[in-house]
């Protein structure tokens, strides 16, 4: 298995791959943001609109690759303002139920982690469904318990759910990227 940076291009031309992962995510039941059962146009449209985050800078994203499919990604997402260069957010970390188990999950957070930290990013910040499987991944990788929120988001079902919030110091000081 590989994990690679995908350019605004590369999400392009994976769309059908990165939509397919997230329909088995969200029909899987994590908790990403999209209740199911997903439509794959919608997870196309969903990853068309990325492609031109990546473009602008104002996103990064990171494909596992099983030969030619898509297993598993996460991205960063950096801030626009001037006080918050410093910091990103670690959004869409999804494993595609087939490959579950074998440590891709901490894979793909550790390359995300390590780039953020390569870049200059000092200061990596979440959210996830409380007591979801991802949250047992981010408290055993060092990430910090922040707090709960109620009722923030629906869960594929709709069923509304707290998440909880994390945060991850990658230095001491807060250089701009």
């Amino acid at each position: 298995m590989t994990v690679t940076r995908l350019d605004a291009d590369a999400v392009r031309e994976r769309l059908d791959a990165l939509a397919e992962l997230m329909t088995d995510t969200v029909d899987g039941g994590a908790s990403i943001g999209f209740l199911a059962p997903l439509d794959h146009a919608a997870a196309v449209a969903w990853w068309k609109e990325r492609a031109a985050a990546v473009a602008a800078g104002a996103l990064a994203v990171w494909a596992a690759h099983d030969g030619e499919r898509v297993v598993g990604t996460v991205s960063l997402a950096f801030p626009d303002k001037p006080n918050s260069r410093h910091r990103a957010e670690l959004v869409k970390l999804m494993v595609h139920r087939g490959a579950r188990g074998r440590g891709l999950g901490r894979t793909l957070l550790a390359t995300a982690e390590s780039a953020a930290a390569d870049s200059g990013i000092t200061l990596l910040h979440l959210d996830t469904e409380t007591d979801s499987p991802a949250e047992r991944l981010y408290t055993s990788a060092g990430w910090t318990r922040a707090g709960v929120i109620p009722d923030y988001a629906g869960d594929p079902a709709g069923v509304l759910r707290p998440t909880t919030l994390y945060y991850k110091r990658l230095g001491p000081t807060a250089p701009t990227r």
